[in-house]
């Protein structure tokens, strides 16, 4: 695969997952909407599903959308290290380009909202109790039971005839959307204490856009002291999943 199919291909699915991931918290927290005050678990439905249409996009360039998922996949030899920059470089740009477009769909809708300070938490994590070990550890969880699925998960294995041997789907019939539905699980289940970045780009890309690109009259800080917290977590989190697949490989 060229780099110019992977820049494409993981720009535009990672664009497109941020969007649609940002677009259910900003229908969810910003007044006006006709998904306001929606829930929690109407957040991580729109999260799980805006992750299955991304990677069904970029399933060209292997659908990573995730700097965790590409660096756990060049420590396992599955993608070579020379590739990883492409990939991250895509990410991170479809990252800020999927937040400004989420931007774009409710404009109106940020202009007329009673507290513009507080729209950060439309594009990116915070914790709700601030500690960064802690906070950390909940995000490498988080991480690596998305990337051990990924890596472990059983793919389709063919079935002999003559032998009376059926095939083997795994997961293979579910595609992306089993990995939704993962997603969708970590976030009703670990997401509280941080609301589970569990990705670099999804959180560092909107960050950056809502601190200097995205014209949000009367907006907060971008809160850089906690940035780090959902870069560090998730690659951590990844590399040890990657390291456990190639200790015991499925």
């Amino acid at each position: 695969m060229s780099a110019g199919d992977i820049f494409l291909w993981e720009l535009l699915g990672t664009a497109v997952l941020v969007m649609l991931g940002t677009g259910v918290v900003a229908n969810n927290v910003l007044r006006r909407t006709n998904g306001n005050d929606g829930g929690v678990l109407f957040v991580n439905i729109g999260w799980g599903f805006a992750v299955f249409t991304g990677a069904s996009l970029a399933a060209p360039s292997g659908a990573h959308l995730n700097p965790a998922i590409t660096l756990a996949f060049a420590v396992a030899d599955k993608t070579p290290w020379s590739d990883v920059p492409m990939y991250f470089l895509a990410q991170m740009l479809g990252g800020i380009i999927g937040a400004v477009l989420c931007w774009a769909t409710y404009k109106l809708q940020f202009d007329d909202h009673d507290d513009p300070a507080g729209t950060l938490g439309v594009f990116s994590t915070a914790p709700t109790i601030r500690n960064p070990f802690w906070n950390v550890v909940t995000e490498v969880l988080g991480t690596f039971v998305l990337v051990a699925f990924v890596l472990f998960s059983p793919a389709f294995k063919p079935g002999d005839a003559e032998q009376g041997v059926l095939p083997n789907f795994g997961n293979s019939a579910l595609g992306y959307a089993a990995v939704a539905f993962v997603v969708l699980v970590i976030g009703t289940s670990l997401g509280g204490p941080t609301g589970y970045a569990i990705n670099p780009a999804r959180d560092l890309g909107p960050r950056i856009a809502y601190a200097f690109v995205l014209p949000i009259r009367g907006k907060g800080k971008a809160d850089w002291g906690y940035a780090w917290v959902p870069v560090a977590g998730p690659l951590l989190g990844g590399v040890l999943a990657a390291l456990l697949y190639m200790a015991y490989p499925a």
